[in-house]
């Protein structure tokens, strides 16, 4: 689908030569300008959030057009993610009712990014592989949005948004993507791709044999399973600024079985998923780009399949990863901490000062926080509240869970300086994370466990049940906030 056009305009709302007209009630307060009142009065239109009411008026040039009325609540409880919601059920409706341009009468001008970012969000389809159309698909194919309102910032707050909420969807495609297409190889061509297009942006992609050259025995244990060559993408922004050199990992296991450990058969289609972390860093990384935010950045994705096979890794093995460190091997399917600590030694070897690593990590994630909040662990409190900040601020969520020296003592080996996976099963999230605490060098570091949302995040219109492209947000809100402390 292409682009959505994007524009911001003063003077009266109704004076829009767009199809479809939409217009937030607040409790307590009358519609605001020329809304059609009869629906509030009536109570077809209601204030509460994600309530809904359609009604016509006249156009500009005489023809019929619809007005959508959608409720906000209350004014002071007007929120970055209550206007992502409203945006996204109305588009929505607007989609069902064949609209092909929106205007927002806006709010607030506080709001503005949050309603592109809802409004392009929710517009999201992936329908690639269907040979034909979806005959319960809505008709609506919204090419524009307008925003009626005033406000300094508003022009540039709605481009930026756009630009991360369609870097977000790019995510969300290479979520979606069976993977069989979107290999280790797939995913470094996106990357390169992104680099070709902007001049402060490269790429380095480091193949089977560079990996082992690098003494990155983690990651190519988990490799050598797959006759799908693994790649180590390399990802660096030169942008600028005197902030500190960040560095962003993601986790890419494009199809995760388990390995020898292998997985039950239910629902290991959505393994295809286990590559979220790494979409989400090339993503934002292509839209840190586009922004030109002043700061330098290290992205590293460790790409490749778990796979069982007569050269796979086998329980009771013994690695070295990059940093020296040995880890036991005892269940092949804990495999995402395997490569995420080589990719966190290499962006320490690279010269990162701070770190953050996305991974779909563990399923007690699930257990603790469902779908709502990612898991946050931090060695350092004054970084994690930067990345905390850069969650809420976005609304991809997170929630802080502790590291203890109690909690690295399960993760030492018998044979070899750590295990990949305890045999007490205690704390399993909190063990991966003092797992991948022993690869940063002590660097102020982050490790945010998005398996609860990196797809069904169904509560919340503007994703819903599949891909949701979860941290692409967070990590360019990230780069903005270390860009322009240091200005």
């Amino acid at each position: 689908m292409p682009p959505i056009a994007v524009s911001v305009r003063s003077g009266a709302p109704e004076e829009s030569s767009a199809d479809t007209r939409v217009i937030g009630l607040f409790e307590g307060e009358p519609p605001a300008g020329d809304a059609p009142r009869s629906l509030v009065d009536s109570g077809e239109a209601k204030s509460a959030p994600r309530k809904l009411a359609v009604a016509h008026e006249a156009g500009a040039n005489g023809a019929s057009r619809r007005v959508i009325l959608v409720g906000l609540g209350k004014r002071d409880e007007l929120d970055a993610e209550r206007a992502r919601v409203a945006a996204a059920v109305a588009t929505a409706r607007a989609r069902e009712l064949g609209a092909r341009s929106l205007s927002w009468a806006l709010p607030d001008p506080g709001v503005a990014a949050a309603l592109v970012e809802g409004t392009v969000l929710a517009l999201y389809e992936f329908d690639r592989f269907k040979s034909a159309k979806d005959p319960d698909a809505p008709d609506g194919r919204i090419e524009s949005l307008e925003l009626v309102g005033s406000g300094d910032s508003v022009a540039g707050d709605a481009e930026r948004a756009r630009v991360i909420a369609e870097a977000q969807n790019g995510a969300r495609d290479l979520q979606n993507l069976p993977s069989n297409v979107a290999t280790p190889a797939f995913l470094a061509e996106r990357a390169v791709a992104l680099a070709e297009a902007h001049p402060a942006l490269s790429c380095e992609v480091l193949d089977r044999g560079q990996v082992a050259a690098l003494k990155m025995g983690a990651f190519s244990a988990v490799a050598q399973g797959s006759d799908t060559e693994p790649k180590l993408i390399v990802l660096r922004y030169e942008g600028g600024g005197s902030g500190p050199h960040l560095g962003y990992v993601g986790k890419a296991v494009t199809f995760d079985t388990g390995g020898i450990s292998i997985k039950p058969s239910g629902k290991m289609q959505e393994m295809k998923f286990d590559m979220s972390g790494g979409a989400a860093v090339i993503e934002a990384l292509g839209a840190i780009a586009t922004l030109e935010l002043p700061v330098r950045i290290t992205a590293v994705v460790p790409a490749t399949e778990n796979m069982p096979s007569g050269h796979s890794m086998k329980p009771g093995d013994i690695v070295t990863a990059m940093n020296g460190k040995t880890i036991e091997v005892n269940n092949t399917d804990a495999e995402g901490r395997l490569i995420l600590a080589d990719a966190l030694a290499y962006a320490v070897d690279q010269g990162a000062e701070r770190i953050v690593d996305l991974a779909t990590l563990t399923g007690a994630i699930i257990v603790a926080l469902g779908s709502t909040y990612a898991g946050l662990f931090s060695n350092d409190d004054g970084w994690y509240a930067e990345v905390e900040g850069a969650c809420r601020t976005t609304g991809e969520l997170g929630w802080r869970l502790p590291l203890h020296p109690e909690y690295f003592e399960l993760t030492k080996g018998r044979y070899a300086d750590l295990t990949n996976a305890s045999e007490q099963r205690k704390a399993s999230s909190i063990y991966a994370a003092e797992f991948l605490r022993q690869f940063v060098d002590d660097r102020p570091w982050v490790h945010v466990d998005i398996a609860g949302t990196a797809w069904d995040q169904s509560g919340r219109p503007y994703v819903g049940s599949g891909a949701s492209g979860f941290g692409v947000r967070m990590l360019v809100e990230l780069a903005r906030r270390t860009g322009e402390a240091e200005h």
